[in-house]
C-alpha cells in the first residue's frame, strides 16, 4: 500500500512486476489476507472503516464501519472474526467477517468514558485465541481481554494504575485551590474571562532564560540572554519565572498538535518521523490533513461547542475549509507562517484587529496567536541573524503584553505564552525543557514556580478558565499552573523593553553554514534537519569554531502533590 497516493497494489514476486492497482479512500494503514486466501481487509487509516476486497482481483466487496482511524488488525484462525484497534479512539472494533458488521466494540481505556488518550494501536491473539492483547500506546500499556483469573495478571494491573498519572479522580477534581482564579472543578467560574494564547518556535529553557540567577539555568548554554530578549526576561521577573517546564512534542509536526489539543494522535507520531527523515510524505500536520485531527477536535472546537467566541492569528490558518469551527473566525489579515515578516509586525495587524474589537465590546474569550520567527532561518544569507530574528520576536511579544495590559479588559485577561516544541536545542535538565511565560491582572508578580509543568498543564489551566473539560487524558493528568495565579487582582501593567539588538541586522558572511541554511526549506516549520540548524544557530552565537552540546534526556519520577509543595518550599 501507498499512504502518500491511497494506492493498494499487487505484485507478483517471481517477475517483480505490478499485477494490479486500485486507489483506497485517505489514508491505508494495513491489509490482511483471510485464511482461506480470497478476501483481504484493508483498515482505511484516514476514515472510519475497513474495506473488504477479493483478493484475485482487488475488486471492492464492501466497507464495515468502526471508530476513527483504524490501523493494525489480527483474524482469528478460522477467518470468521477480525479485530480492530483505532488510533484515534480508546476501542476496538470486534468484526464478524461473515456477516460482514461490527458485532463488538471493545474499551481499552484505563477508566470508563475517559478522555482521547489511550490510543490502541496494535492488536494481537494468543496462541490458543483465547486472550486479545492490545497495546495502548499513549497508556503505556496492554489491555488483555477474556483472560484467565491469574494472580500475576492482577498484579500486572495494579502495576499500570499506579504508574499510570491520568485517572477519573484528576480528571474530575484537578489539583487546586480554594478562592483561587483557576477552578477546581469544570464549569465553576473564574475571574479571568478573556485567554490569549501565544505560540512560539523552538527554543529550550536555558537557550533564552538560562542567564537568570534564580532560575535552575545554565548561563554557557544561553544564546538569546537578556540583551537579545530583555521582553521575556521582564516578564519572567515581573510576573513568574518557570524553571521546570516542558514540552511533550519533539518537533512542530507534533508540536502544534500537542499545542492545541494536548494530544498528537496516532498518525502524526507515526508519520512525521519519516517526513522529518526525509524518506517520504509532507508537512500535514497543523490541521492541512483531517486524518491528523484529533477525534473531538482542538481546543477552539471544544471553545465553540461551549458557546465561547474565538478568534485565531496565524494558529492553522493554512487550510480553514478543513476546520469548521475556525474557518469564521480567523483574522484574515494576520499571515500565516512566514519567516519574511517580522513579528512586530504581526503584533501591528493583531494590535489594529484587538482594538476594533474592544471598542465594540466583541473580544473573543479564546485568542490564538503564532508569533514565530525564534525559529530563524540560519545563517541563510539575506535573512536576519538568528539574534535578531528572536530579538523581533521578543519585541512584539513585549509590545503585546503592553498593549493588552492598558487596555480595559486587562484585570479579566491572562496572557499564556510557550513553544510549541525545544527542537533538540542545548539545555542541562532536558532537550524538551522549554519556556512558558504567563502574564495578567490574577498573575503573581515576582515569582518562581519550579512546579514540573508541562504543554498539557498549561492547556489543562485554559479549559479550567474558560470551564472547558480536558481534551484528552494527558490533559487530564496535567497539574493546572494554579500556584502562579494570586486571589487578588493586581492592576499594574507592563511596560515593553526596546530592542538592544537590530532587527535589521543581515547574515551577510558567506560560510559552510550559510551554504547550508540556503538549501533548507523554511517556508514551513521545521523542513529542515533539526540538530544540522540547531548546530547553525548555536555556531551564529558561539562562533563557528564552537561545538554545540549533544540534547540531553532526562529520565524523571513523577511527583505526588505533597513532594511538589516540598520542592516549592525548598
Amino acid at each position: 500500500m501507498a499512504k502518500e497516493n491511497n494506492s493498494l497494489f499487487k505484485l507478483n514476486i517471481e517477475s517483480k512486476s505490478i499485477e494490479t492497482g486500485i486507489d483506497l479512500p485517505p489514508e491505508p494503514y494495513t491489509c490482511m489476507l483471510s485464511p482461506d486466501e480470497k478476501t483481504l481487509y484493508v483498515s482505511i487509516w484516514g476514515g472510519a472503516r475497513v474495506w473488504v476486497l477479493n483478493s484475485q482481483d482487488l475488486s471492492f466487496k464492501s466497507a464495515i464501519e468502526t471508530d476513527k482511524n483504524p490501523n493494525d488488525m489480527v483474524l482469528t484462525k478460522n477467518g470468521k472474526h477480525l479485530f480492530v484497534s483505532h488510533g484515534n479512539d480508546n476501542t476496538v472494533s470486534l468484526i464478524n467477517t461473515e456477516s460482514l458488521t461490527r458485532i463488538e466494540i471493545l474499551s481499552c481505556s484505563l477508566y470508563p468514558d475517559a478522555p482521547l488518550g489511550s490510543t490502541p494501536n496494535g492488536v494481537a491473539l494468543s496462541d490458543n485465541e483465547e486472550i486479545l492483547h492490545i497495546a495502548n500506546a499513549d497508556n503505556n500499556c496492554l489491555a488483555v481481554f477474556d483472560a484467565p483469573d491469574d494472580d500475576i495478571l492482577a498484579e500486572y494491573s495494579k502495576l499500570v494504575y499506579e504508574n499510570t498519572p491520568y485517572s477519573k479522580e484528576k480528571e474530575l477534581n484537578p489539583e487546586g485551590e480554594k478562592g483561587n482564579p483557576i477552578p477546581m472543578k469544570v464549569g465553576d467560574a473564574s475571574p479571568i474571562k478573556y485567554v490569549f494564547y501565544i505560540i512560539k518556535e523552538n527554543r529550550t529553557y536555558d537557550q533564552v532564560l538560562g542567564d537568570i540567577e534564580k532560575g535552575n539555568g545554565d548561563a554557557t548554554l544561553c544564546l538569546f540572554p537578556e540583551k537579545v530578549t530583555p521582553n521575556l526576561h521582564a516578564l519572567a521577573n515581573e510576573f513568574v519565572l518557570f524553571d521546570n517546564f516542558y514540552v511533550d512534542a519533539e518537533v512542530s509536526a507534533d508540536g502544534h498538535n500537542w499545542s492545541t489539543a494536548a494530544y498528537a494522535n496516532d498518525y502524526v507520531e507515526k508519520s512525521w518521523v519519516t517526513n522529518y527523515g526525509g524518506r517520504g510524505g509532507t508537512y500535514d500536520y497543523e490541521g492541512t490533513r483531517k486524518i491528523a485531527h484529533p477525534k473531538n477536535g482542538f481546543l477552539w472546537d471544544f471553545a465553540v461547542k461551549a458557546g465561547l467566541s474565538v478568534r485565531s492569528y496565524g494558529v492553522f490558518t493554512a487550510k480553514p475549509e478543513f476546520l469548521p469551527n475556525l474557518q469564521g473566525n480567523i483574522c484574515k489579515k494576520y499571515p500565516n507562517y512566514n519567516l519574511s515578516i517580522k513579528d512586530s509586525l504581526r503584533f501591528e495587524i493583531w494590535k489594529t484587529d484587538f482594538d476594533s474589537l474592544l471598542a465594540i465590546q466583541k473580544v473573543p474569550r479564546l485568542n490564538l496567536v503564532r508569533l514565530g520567527n525564534d525559529h530563524t532561518a540560519g545563517a541563510r544569507i539575506g535573512m536576519p541573524t538568528t539574534s535578531a530574528m528572536v530579538a523581533d520576536n521578543d519585541l512584539a511579544v513585549g509590545m503585546f503584553v503592553e498593549h493588552l495590559s492598558k487596555s480595559s479588559i486587562w484585570e479579566e485577561s491572562v496572557v499564556f505564552i510557550l513553544e510549541d516544541d525545544a527542537q533538540n536545542g542545548a539545555d542541562h535538565v532536558d532537550a524538551h525543557r522549554s519556556t512558558a511565560f504567563v502574564a495578567g491582572g490574577f498573575v503573581k508578580r515576582n515569582y518562581i514556580d519550579h512546579t514540573p509543568y508541562s504543554t498539557p498543564g498549561m492547556l489543562r489551566t485554559v479549559e479550567l478558565i474558560l470551564g472547558l473539560p480536558p481534551m484528552s487524558q494527558y490533559g487530564a493528568a496535567a497539574t493546572p499552573m494554579y500556584r502562579s495565579f494570586s486571589q487578588n487582582v493586581d492592576n499594574k501593567g507592563f511596560t515593553k523593553r526596546e530592542n538592544q539588538i537590530n532587527l535589521n541586522e543581515m547574515n551577510v558572511e558567506v560560510s559552510e553554514n550559510s551554504i547550508k541554511s540556503e538549501k533548507m526549506d523554511f517556508s514551513k516549520p521545521d523542513l529542515i534537519d533539526d540538530l544540522e540548524l540547531n548546530r547553525i544557530v548555536w555556531q551564529s552565537v558561539k562562533g563557528l569554531d564552537s561545538e554545540m552540546p549533544a540534547p540531553k534526556r532526562s529520565a524523571f519520577l513523577r511527583f505526588s502533590e505533597s513532594d511538589e509543595d516540598e520542592a516549592d518550599e525548598s
